[in-house]
């Protein structure tokens, strides 16, 4: 096979996933490995993301060479990104960093979700800025992030960011 009719952008991107993969692995080195309760310590989910995101990025570049990725469906969709859904997006993830501490786990999570949905229904055409569907997107992120805040605080007895001491909001 000449290099030429090698996909070059499928080997540039499992390349960039596997040094992606071992760079959280160099990360993995720093965090200590005492084992706790369950008898795995703090760096065993990352040492597993980094193993397995490397593996995945060697498994690109081998059907990049292989000739594996030659039967590729054309992309659907529209030719360009829609910027506008990106921003909202990134307009929830950094509500949510700049909230959390403020206005707690549940709310700024909910938050983030109801600004990354309107960017995506923006995207599709759909009428997103309804008050009946901003109200279902909103509680729709509250019935998210609640659950999750309960059971990492209550059951887990990990310390999320709330907004009363009770641990419980």
């Amino acid at each position: 096979m000449k290099l030429s009719s090698i996909p070059l952008t499928h080997a540039a991107l499992g390349a960039g996933v596997t040094a992606l993969g071992l760079a959280l692995g160099w990360g993995a080195l720093s965090i200590p490995g005492e084992a706790g309760y369950g008898g795995a310590g703090p760096n065993f989910l990352p040492w597993v993301v980094a193993t397995v995101l490397t593996l995945c990025g060697l498994l690109i570049v081998r059907e990049a060479l292989t000739g594996g990725l030659r039967d590729l469906q054309a992309p659907t969709g529209a030719e360009r990104a829609w910027w506008v859904g990106g921003v909202w997006v990134s307009a929830g993830l950094l509500a949510n960093a700049a909230l959390i501490e403020r206005a707690g786990f549940i709310l700024s999570c909910a938050l983030c979700y109801l600004l990354a949905v309107q960017g995506m229904r923006r995207a599709q055409g759909q009428a997103a800025s309804r008050p009946a569907v901003l109200a279902a997107d909103l509680f729709t992120g509250l019935a998210i992030a609640a659950p999750v805040y309960w059971a990492f605080t209550q059951f887990l007895a990990i310390n999320l960011p709330g907004l009363t001491s009770t641990g419980w909001l």
